[in-house]
């Protein structure tokens, strides 16, 4: 078996290439020949495939109007690409391509290629790209799928994205790929959570989509049920994350344990200054956030936006610890309410206080809900489950 992996980034960029590595160290554990694809890049771990990375593209660094227009063009389909994974494919002769985030830089135009070429063609879904152009489902902060996968025209008429040039470009690159039929080519789309199979279900046949829920190294965690006595929230520090209702309701019940906050993002330079009594530790990552998060009394993921599959609440399963998370997206997936942590709704304040101040004044609900957590992440989210289900993908997919 060969695979084809393609992503546009081939460093650590975000979680979806943290997913992209994770699978793909897999499969060359296994002995499974790997072909790599993605975006020429100085951050780019090495690959023998190289040489057929695709120059950059940064769109927001262009200036000028011929060179606008030209990168719109390659925005909406890259002719570069197309020839390079040609090349490659003819090649290396996959079996399977696997794409990920390929969306801007390579383009949905591989997919036809790849189909020319007799390969199967799998793509996992890491946002809501199919449904709404610019991927967020947001209009402004605000969650929307008006365009519902097919009225690509709504951006422009909602102005969602605070810019003209933006809107037409997105609404063109979708229904360009709508007219070509770019992802019929795809025989199976992965989806992390049933939340986003259903919605992008919308779009393609149901049928075709299947839940692969993201996995994680459970061997390397290790759950501590003891705890200092705080509350964490780590992850950006942006509006669509919830920050806001989270800092209203700790406030709301007068800091009554320790807040840390844990992150980066534009919300940052505003926040510290309005809320003394929280600490802001800025980004951490590595030993540094693990810690963090194992003496952590319980975690919150207030999102205001919809999540798919939180690496956020499996990071704090796998420390043992409770998460309250707000009851949107595939967050309900993941949280069973009062047996792993518990739900509330989107932007109550009051309620996520209560749910707060009930786990802060409680150590052995604490233990309790966090063993319970640790159990669930070990049957339904290791990274060993995640990639047995893969593997039987493929074979079931080439037979």
């Amino acid at each position: 078996m060969k695979i084809l992996f393609a992503n546009k980034f081939f460093h650590l960029n975000g979680g979806s290439e943290r997913v992209f590595f994770q699978e793909r160290a897999f499969l060359q554990e296994q002995g499974i020949d790997v072909v790599d694809f993605s975006m020429q890049d100085p951050r780019n771990f090495a690959s023998s495939h190289a040489d057929f990375f695709v120059d950059p593209i940064d769109y927001e660094s262009v200036r000028g109007l011929a060179g606008k227009l030209k990168t719109g063009l390659a925005f909406v389909h890259s002719r570069e690409a197309v020839q390079a994974i040609r090349r490659l494919v003819r090649q290396e002769r996959p079996d399977i391509a696997h794409l990920h985030n390929i969306y801007h830089q390579l383009t949905p135009s591989i997919i036809p290629v790849l189909k020319q070429h007799g390969v199967k063609v799998v793509l996992t879904l890491h946002d809501y790209k199919l449904i709404c152009p610019s991927y967020l489902a947001l209009c402004g902060e605000t969650i929307c799928t008006a365009c519902n996968g097919r009225s690509f025209w709504k951006p422009l008429a909602r102005n969602c994205q605070g810019s003209r040039g933006k809107e037409v470009l997105l609404a063109l690159e979708a229904y360009f790929h709508k007219w070509r039929r770019s992802y019929a080519g795809v025989d199976l789309f992965l989806a992390p959570s049933r939340f986003l199979a259903d919605l992008v279900g919308r779009r393609v046949a149901r049928e075709s989509i299947r839940v692969l829920p993201n996995g994680i190294e459970t061997t390397a965690l290790h759950p501590t049920y003891s705890d200092r006595g705080y509350a964490l929230y780590f992850g950006r520090i942006a509006e669509q994350k919830g920050v806001a209702t989270l800092l209203a309701a700790y406030r709301a019940i007068a800091g009554a344990f320790p807040l840390k906050i844990v992150g980066t993002g534009p919300l940052l330079a505003s926040l510290p200054a309005c809320f003394p009594e929280v600490e802001f530790l800025g980004y951490k990552s590595g030993a540094e956030l693990n810690e963090l998060i194992a003496n952590a009394a319980f975690v919150v993921v207030p999102s205001e936006g919809y999540e798919n599959c939180s690496m956020t609440v499996l990071e704090a399963m796998a420390f043992g610890k409770p998460v309250i998370g707000s009851r949107i997206g595939g967050i309900p997936e993941q949280i069973e309410d009062g047996a792993t942590g518990f739900l509330f709704e989107m932007g109550n304040t009051a309620e996520l206080a209560a749910r707060m101040k009930e786990l802060a004044a409680n150590p052995d609900l604490r233990t309790t809900m966090g063993k319970a957590a640790r159990r669930t992440l070990e049957a339904s989210y290791s990274l060993a489950r995640h990639n047995r289900d893969l593997l039987n993908i493929y074979t079931n997919l080439l037979r």
